[in-house]
């Protein structure tokens, strides 16, 4: 990752707030809930004042969407998951078991991270609109992510000769999910390295073209 500039006082300071709302929200909703958590709550763990937090997230639904991001991600800065270097090692290689193995690493790392915030996530979409919204957006985003495998495996001619693009980026969708990940990991207690292997000979069988 590029070296980040130094921080101006004034930045350093934003930074700061803006971890601590984030990891007293994340805290806070994980034991309580997110119906439950307010902002005032948030603002007395994360010992930052209730107007900076306003003026950092403009709600609560603004401090969820900073959580998922940052958990997606790995880290605070503004690169979007399809343009790490992971992601576009994967895309760029022209051997389809590698490309297969790049994308399940990403998905693997992204789903650990995410777990504790998809399941809240899931949980308030179901009552609150704003939060629904926000679950849409993601899987919206995690489809068109995740369909750069499909289109970089189809470019190379790796596909099954029976299966569509549109289709294998279904199956990538569906396997890589943080549902599935959920099911294995944290319901029957897969180690993460389990799930990883699993999941990359399980793609593999499903979409690649064997007899290539």
């Amino acid at each position: 990752m590029p070296t980040r500039p130094a921080d101006r006082p004034g930045q350093a300071r934003t930074r700061l707030a803006r971890a601590a709302v984030i990891d007293a929200a994340r805290t806070l909703f994980v034991d309580r809930g997110y119906g439950a958590t307010t902002i005032e709550a948030i603002s007395a763990a994360a010992d930052v004042p209730q107007a900076t937090v306003y003026r950092l997230f403009s709600s609560k639904r603004g401090i969820l969407k900073a959580i998922l991001d940052v958990s997606i991600a790995g880290d605070d800065q503004p690169v979007a998951l399809p343009e790490r270097p992971q992601v576009q090692t994967a895309v760029a290689d022209s051997d389809p078991k590698t490309q297969v193995a790049g994308f399940v690493a990403v998905a693997a790392d992204v789903n650990a991270r995410t777990a504790p915030i998809y399941e809240i996530l899931v949980s308030a979409a179901s009552s609150d609109s704003e939060v629904a919204a926000l679950l849409d957006d993601l899987n919206r985003q995690r489809r068109a992510g995740q369909g750069q495998l499909a289109h970089a495996l189809e470019r190379v001619g790796a596909l099954r000769p029976d299966l569509r693009q549109r289709d294998a980026g279904d199956i990538i969708y569906t396997l890589m999910s943080p549902d599935v990940y959920r099911l294995l990991v944290v319901e029957r207690g897969w180690s993460p390295r389990r799930y990883e292997r699993w999941l990359t000979e399980t793609l593999g069988d499903c979409v690649l073209d064997r007899a290539r």
